[in-house]
């Protein structure tokens, strides 16, 4: 009895150095002291503290390697955090004022910054995004009987996923296509001079952040050329090929910054099947029966991988919206409690600057030069819009209807 329980107690110890063996160290976050200034003009304190922050977090961010983030909180004009996201610095997940002072018209903070070791940050507002068309680049790759619901059926069931990890405000418009010519995607192809991109102005009509496209670059069901031949053989290997197959999927993902046209992620998904590979036409992405084809599972595994490298792609790229309405120094936003917003909290209001900027030696519009002119206050909140105030009225900053205002 004596000898089964040592074996036991043996056993066990030897159980549990193999589980310790098998965990790995957490990375540990750190606290680092920083100073941050800017100069402060047309007599604006709180931009120049946002700006004086933003520097001292960058300076911390330089002790480390990944992304940052922290949180903005405002008690009667002090700020004791800090919300900053930017993708060149270490990930913050806490930022504390400990003292700010002025001298020779130049705004000095002193923070204590956490940096953790996440390269993701943890988005306080939630962002808009709109779903466009997944063409095919072969249409014949997808034969008639099968489902036609893949073109807007998969940016759909992606955009679905985004708004229900809660990180997210989408809406649907699978049929706009932004690429006639699928084989070339992400290239637009519809450079226009003097106007904005489609991407901008399916932002811009639609009232959103992120412009969610993409392709369908492989659904090629396996060559029968290798079954051609006489005899009994070759007539049953082309009989089995309606039965088991073999597929290739191939799907591309692209997400654009609404305001700027800029492509933020450009991801392919490829993988293969084998068996049954045909979608029966009454069939709809994301169902439970279109989800238990062998060629449905792979693309609903891909959208589930899709959504979570876009939440992670863009959980640290400042929340954006626009100016809807300005009276004086008080200022209506695109934005409200749905985006998560909150009585107090502060943002930068970003004004044009300069003429229209292009590119390919003016043939491709590209916006207008945004810089950061003030900080918008928030002082009342509704589901849809919140109103907020400038330090200096509107006019005088040449902040105007359609303006930016952002995180950071």
């Amino acid at each position: 009895m004596a000898k089964i329980l040592l074996n036991c107690i043996l056993a066990s110890l030897f159980l549990s150095s193999l589980s310790c063996a098998n965990v790995q160290p957490q990375a540990r976050a750190h606290t680092v002291t920083v100073e941050g200034q800017a100069a402060i003009n047309k007599g604006m304190p709180l931009l120049a503290k946002k700006q004086a922050l933003q520097d001292a977090i960058r300076q911390a961010s330089m002790q480390s390697s990944a992304t940052i983030h922290s949180r903005t909180l405002v008690d009667q004009n002090n700020v004791s955090l800090d919300t900053v996201s930017m993708h060149t610095a270490a990930a913050v997940s806490n930022t504390k004022v400990i003292k700010e002072w002025t001298a020779d018209n130049i705004y000095h903070v002193v923070a204590m910054v956490e940096l953790s070791a996440d390269n993701s940050c943890t988005p306080h507002y939630r962002k808009r995004i709109i779903a466009t068309a997944f063409p095919l680049v072969k249409q014949e790759q997808v034969i008639a009987y099968e489902t036609q619901d893949l073109y807007g059926g998969i940016p759909r069931e992606l955009n679905n996923l985004l708004m229900e990890s809660g990180e997210f405000i989408g809406s649907n418009a699978t049929n706009i296509n932004l690429y006639p010519r699928a084989d070339l995607a992400p290239e637009l192809q519809d450079r226009t001079a003097y106007r904005p991109s489609k991407v901008m102005q399916i932002a811009a009509s639609n009232g959103v952040q992120f412009v969610l496209s993409g392709v369908i670059r492989d659904l090629e069901v396996e060559s029968s050329e290798y079954m051609r031949g006489a005899g009994p053989l070759a007539f049953a290997r082309s009989l089995a090929r309606d039965v088991v197959a073999r597929r290739g999927i191939g799907i591309d993902v692209y997400v654009h910054d609404g305001y700027t046209g800029a492509l933020l992620l450009q991801q392919r998904y490829v993988d293969d099947v084998i068996g049954d590979v045909f979608i029966p036409a009454t069939y709809s992405v994301g169902s439970e029966r279109f989800n238990a084809t062998s060629t449905g599972g792979k693309i609903a595994q891909i959208i589930n991988q899709a959504s979570t490298d876009i939440r992670q792609s863009l959980s640290c790229y400042p929340f954006t919206t626009r100016i809807i309405e300005i009276k004086d120094d008080t200022v209506f936003i695109d934005a409200g409690t749905q985006e998560r917003l909150n009585v107090g909290d502060q943002l930068a209001v970003y004004s044009t600057t300069g003429n229209d900027l292009h590119l390919d030696g003016g043939l491709s519009f590209i916006g207008k030069d945004k810089q950061p002119v003030g900080i918008l206050t928030i002082r009342t909140i509704t589901p849809r819009y919140a109103i907020g105030k400038l330090e200096v009225p509107a006019r005088e900053l040449g902040v105007k209807v359609g303006d930016w205002v952002k995180s950071w």
